[in-house]
């Protein structure tokens, strides 16, 4: 293994072409809070990759804060210009206010008929690509799914939505090392743009959809500005949709790969809510989260300046040893698992809930539906610093 100095942990290329588990480990035995150089105008981050140091990390938002920025490419590039408006990137009472306004839209109650949605929506993609024997899972039904449920609690004009998926899936990722800069920059824009007018139409005819409470929500005593619910539209599309993407094609080529997990799935066995997790843990779609230090921090030994820039790594916190029994299995069984996947404390995932129905639909109807799978052609990763996942998965099915 080359020395980790002389590896760029920024580098989306990096992430996709190499399995980086060796680095991961030696990092949380022998150096787990780790100082990544600069790279010629680049500022140099602390890397964190013990379970117990990222939860930590992610539980303390007076010390390690999002408000500068929650994304390395971001942070190292001068900070967020949507800090303190957008809530992943937000602390403190602001924060509070607007995740508690929200929660009412993804409260498992009011899901409810969003995951009968999920439901009927997972029986038929996984029931049309199965009737027509080879498909590009990734595509077809993992990218599909979690883009209807998303756009539904949004309200997302049907017409619209395959032109905002092809949108999404470049704002944070590529197909390629060649497409990464200015295809991400580019569809960023064209998102926002998309949802600056359609929060302009539910400030005149509002609804009972997510985007209508936006517009209605006051924090601090005032309405969200339209820019503020723009960018708050952005993170829901992208939050909503990319990742579970990913961990739901994440979650067939495991399968693929460990077929004795597929059988003791297909027996019966293992409980649908419990498979779901070690998808989750053993996916990560999300590689790391972004703080600023805010004051001087004494950690591992070390000293994390007041400024710096610290990126705690979930792909390493969920593969700890001190953690997981045999990390490095992947067990469908798994019990506990305690996966940071969706982040931890204050900036819990918002979405938790429907990402689980969504992966928990699709495996049920994989076992019911599904007698067996085969890759038919070499799957294909997306290229970024910030998603890790398959972003083309050619599979056939055979149905039961």
């Amino acid at each position: 293994m080359r020395s980790v100095t002389e590896l760029d942990l920024a580098d989306p290329v990096l992430h996709a072409e190499n399995d980086l588990s060796e680095v991961w480990r030696w990092l949380r035995t022998q150096e787990p809070l780790h100082w990544q150089p600069e790279r010629g105008s680049r500022p140099g981050f602390w890397v964190l990759t013990r379970h117990a140091d990222v939860a930590a990390a992610y539980r303390d938002t007076e010390r390690f804060r999002s408000d500068g920025g929650n994304v390395l490419d971001t942070l190292l590039g001068g900070g967020d210009n949507a800090a303190g408006r957008m809530l992943p990137v937000m602390d403190g009472s602001r924060h509070a206010q607007l995740r508690h306004a929200l929660m009412k839209a993804f409260s498992p109650r009011a899901l409810a008929s969003v995951v009968d949605s999920i439901a009927r929506a997972s029986r038929e993609l996984v029931t049309e690509a199965m009737e027509r024997g080879r498909c590009d899972f990734a595509r077809t039904v993992a990218g599909q799914l979690p883009l209807r449920a998303i756009c539904d609690l949004l309200e997302v004009p049907r017409a619209d939505r395959q032109q905002l998926l092809a949108m999404t899936s470049s704002a944070l990722g590529a197909e390629s090392a060649e497409g990464l800069a200015a295809d991400s920059w580019v569809s960023r824009g064209e998102i926002l743009f998309y949802f600056a007018e359609l929060a302009a139409r539910r400030r005149r005819e509002p609804g009972d959809d997510v985007v209508s409470l936006l517009t209605r929500c006051r924090v601090d005593g005032r309405e969200l500005t339209d820019e503020e619910v723009v960018l708050n539209c952005y993170s829901l599309i992208l939050g909503g949709d990319e990742t579970t993407r990913l961990a739901l094609a994440g979650a067939v080529a495991a399968l693929l790969e460990h077929p004795d997990q597929w059988r003791a799935y297909q027996a019966g066995g293992i409980a649908t809510e419990t498979a779901v997790e070690e998808v989750l843990r053993w996916t990560t779609p999300t590689l790391h989260a972004g703080r600023t230090a805010a004051v001087d921090i004494a950690l591992q030994g070390r000293t994390i300046r007041a400024g710096d820039v610290v990126t705690l790594w979930n792909t390493a916190a969920n593969r700890d040893e001190s953690a997981f029994d045999e990390p490095d299995r992947f067990l469908l069984s798994r019990t506990p698992n305690p996966h940071l996947t969706f982040a931890f404390g204050p900036h819990f995932c918002l979405g938790a809930f429907l990402a689980r129905a969504e992966i928990g639909a699709v495996l049920r109807d994989l076992r019911d539906l599904v007698a067996e799978m085969r890759l038919t052609a070499p799957a294909r990763r997306v290229y970024s610093n910030f998603l890790s996942g398959i972003d083309s998965l050619p599979v056939a099915l055979t149905p039961v």
